[in-house]
């Protein structure tokens, strides 16, 4: 990747830019009407040089700026495009939480040392103006994007923007694929745990064996790529479940469960997890 990214087109007209701050994917979708943004970026500075990237593709009118979910690295751009004209647009729940997000991570980033976090530090959150909790059409006139909420997962208030006439799902930080060799979801302190299998299974409910799936971070995959992590995904749900049936305590969790990923990712699924499940839960024998 190089340190000025260009988008690429993956279907008609429909295009991925990667980032190299975090591996970060932006979309761009366009239509009759103009354009869509899908995640903005992470910072004012980054959102000024996606919207570069986007006016050397076209200088059509900017629709909307769409948000998959209420992280920072894909939402601090949006004033930058709001300011370009772009309607912003997110789940309820991510817009809600959007405000504290930015905060927390302000703190949390205050001493990162990388290039880009000066510039993320100094970008305010600006919160979409439009938001719904199921599903939402954006005509662009001789296509729609349809805009759906899965379920719960990465966050609660993670979407899918499918484009159904090219085949192209943006699926979002549901689906990551940065790390070749072992693509680990992110399970942060905001994720469901035990509700992510099954939004992935509606997720690939929506996409066929020639759908190009793109993940919220990594290469562009296919349907058996988003199979095989819905099923390691659904391997972390039912140990955890396993273990909070048996009484494992969620401190000895981490080294007595099986666990498709390395343990050392693994701590906040299992605390978010054990916060999930029912609090009766059965004691191991003391003899």
């Amino acid at each position: 990747m190089t340190s000025r990214p260009e988008f690429t087109e993956i279907a008609d007209r429909v295009w991925v830019a990667r980032y190299p701050w975090y591996d970060v994917n932006v979309g761009l979708v366009a239509g009759e009407a103009g354009l869509v943004v899908i995640d903005t970026n992470a910072s004012d500075s980054l959102g000024r040089e996606t919207l570069e990237a986007v006016r050397r593709i076209s200088s059509a009118p900017l629709v909307a700026a769409v948000n998959t979910h209420v992280h920072f690295d894909h939402t601090l751009g949006n004033g930058v495009f709001a300011g370009a004209g772009a309607e912003l647009i997110a789940h309820e729940q991510a817009a809600e939480g959007l405000v504290a997000h930015v905060a927390d991570c302000h703190h949390g980033h205050a001493d990162d040392p990388h290039p880009s976090a000066p510039g993320m530090l100094a970008t305010a959150a600006v919160v979409p103006t439009r938001t719904f909790s199921s599903a939402l059409a954006v005509d662009l006139g001789d296509r729609t994007l349809e805009l759906i909420h899965p379920g719960r997962g990465h966050t609660d208030g993670d979407i899918v923007i499918r484009v159904p006439d090219a085949d192209v799902l943006f699926a979002g930080d549901l689906v990551e694929e940065s790390t070749a060799q072992s693509p680990v979801p992110g399970y942060g302190d905001d994720c469901f745990p035990m509700d992510w299998p099954t939004s992935l299974d509606l997720v690939l409910s929506l996409t066929l064996p020639s759908t190009r799936i793109v993940p919220g971070h990594g290469t562009v995959v296919d349907q058996d790529f988003v199979y095989g992590q819905r099923a390691a995904i659904g391997v972390v749900a039912e140990t955890i479940r396993d273990l909070v049936t048996r009484g494992v305590p969620r401190e000895q969790a981490l080294e007595a469960g099986d666990w498709p990923y390395p343990s050392e990712n693994m701590a906040d699924a299992v605390r978010r997890g054990y916060d999930q499940l029912p609090g009766v839960r059965r004691q191991l024998p003391l003899i």
